[in-house]
């Protein structure tokens, strides 16, 4: 981190991102397409879930805080 300029997201938040894009993209398709993105949204969280189990936090309330949190300021958190 310190010889490049780059900070790459980590922890999950790559799959929180792209689990809330896919989300937000599904409740724009009627049918069961939307049903079908939904799930591959819900199956983004599957790692961020299991790195919480892992590290022995509640999952559900960290997944939900985690949401909570890109849906306000997004992947960067403050900037």
């Amino acid at each position: 981190a310190l010889q490049n300029d780059s900070v790459v997201a980590g922890g999950g938040a790559i799959e929180m991102e792209l689990s809330k894009y896919l989300r937000d993209y599904s409740r724009t398709i009627p049918g069961k397409q939307q049903l079908l993105i939904g799930a591959y949204a819900k199956a983004l969280e599957i790692i961020p879930r299991q790195l919480c189990d892992n590290a022995g936090f509640d999952a559900t309330n960290i997944l939900n805080k985690l949401r909570a949190k890109h849906a306000q300021v997004g992947p960067w958190g403050s900037q």
